[in-house]
């Protein structure tokens, strides 16, 4: 099979790292809800996993990878679960792009269908949800300064950037002419203007994952605890509550369930709601979460105009129809929850 990867570079380079020796063996390409490449492979009796950008790299694919490696190695002795960092490669010319290798997650995907006895069980799918929240509190707790990530990101005027820096996103799908996408979201400048006019006077910075929600967590086989927190790809130091936004955009309300077929965990009951969410962080976090609504807000508003730029590529075929117009229908979704909460 075509893994995508060059195995004797690859070979070389872990001799050069004395990450075992004998041929690498075993290797399969893993699936998953991202673009970057998954290899699992074994050596000398030791299994790993590789990550790397797409073939077709983007304009910041390999800074990326470098940054996924340097959280992971700075949060390895947290209570963060997280996928083992082995070793990094951060040169592009071994395997034509930057890399990283990691010890595989011993969990499974909750999106992929659960497994018994969480199935069967509401009581556990409870404990999922909360251990869910568990995972971001543990990361926002983290000193960031004092584990190396001083430089990882801009903290300051983290707050007062975003809703520029995501109008300025939307803005420029107008320079596709097929998109006709901001007929449909019109709501989406009242949001804004109430983003900048309830926004926190102040935050204390600390890592964020970026992009939390269950489908880039794992879960353990034998007890309803988070395995690791993958996809990294976002991470960035600025103000964690909006983790913790994150998850109340991207989290199941009525009207999602009402409509059936938009939640991708199953069975759903059991899992607490999104106040539950707040009330476990807030009770092992110091931080003030008088304004999280605004976050959640704020999220609802970012992943929209993140996932109407596929719209808008899909508009110029540069992306599937089908994929462009699902996603333009949860921008709508996410821009009326917002509202929602704003009113």
């Amino acid at each position: 099979m075509d893994t995508g990867v060059d195995l004797e570079r690859l070979r070389s380079w872990m001799d050069e790292q004395s990450l075992g020796t004998g041929p690498i063996e075993n290797a399969t390409r893993l699936t998953g809800g991202t673009q970057n490449i998954l290899l699992k492979f074994d050596r000398a009796g030791r299994t790993y996993v590789l990550r790397r950008p797409p073939l077709s790299l983007r304009g910041n694919s390999n800074e990326t990878m470098r940054r996924e490696a340097r959280v992971l190695a700075a949060i390895a002795d947290s209570g963060v679960p997280h996928p083992g960092l082995i070793a990094a490669c951060g040169d592009e010319n071994v395997l034509g792009a930057a890399f990283y290798l990691m010890e595989p997650v011993d969990g499974y995907a909750p999106s992929q269908g659960l497994p018994e006895p969480f199935v069967s069980s509401s009581d556990l799918r409870h404990q999922m949800g909360l251990s869910l929240v568990d995972g971001i509190a543990a990361l926002g707790a983290i000193d960031y300064e004092a584990v190396g990530l001083t430089g990882l990101g801009k903290p300051y005027n983290y707050l007062e950037r975003q809703v520029s820096r995501w109008k300025s996103q939307l803005e420029s799908y107008a320079e596709i002419p097929e998109w006709d996408g901001r007929k449909d979201i019109e709501g989406v400048n009242r949001v804004g203007d109430w983003l900048e006019a309830n926004r926190p006077s102040t935050f204390r910075p600390g890592i964020i994952h970026g992009d939390y929600h269950l489908n880039n967590v794992m879960y353990r086989y034998d007890r309803p605890e988070l395995a690791a927190i993958v996809d990294w790809e976002l991470t960035t130091i600025g103000d964690p509550l909006l983790d913790l936004g994150w998850l109340m955009a991207t989290w199941p309300d009525e009207a999602d369930l009402a409509e059936g077929g938009t939640v991708t965990v199953q069975p759903w009951d059991g899992f607490p709601t999104a106040d539950e969410l707040i009330a476990h962080y807030a009770a092992q976090s110091d931080r003030d979460l008088s304004h999280i609504h605004w976050y959640g807000v704020l999220a609802c508003y970012k992943l929209g105009i993140i996932l109407e730029g596929t719209y808008a590529r899909a508009c110029a075929g540069k992306a599937p129809k089908e994929i462009g117009d699902t996603l333009h229908s949860s921008t709508i979704r996410l821009l009326q929850r917002a509202l929602r909460w704003i009113n």
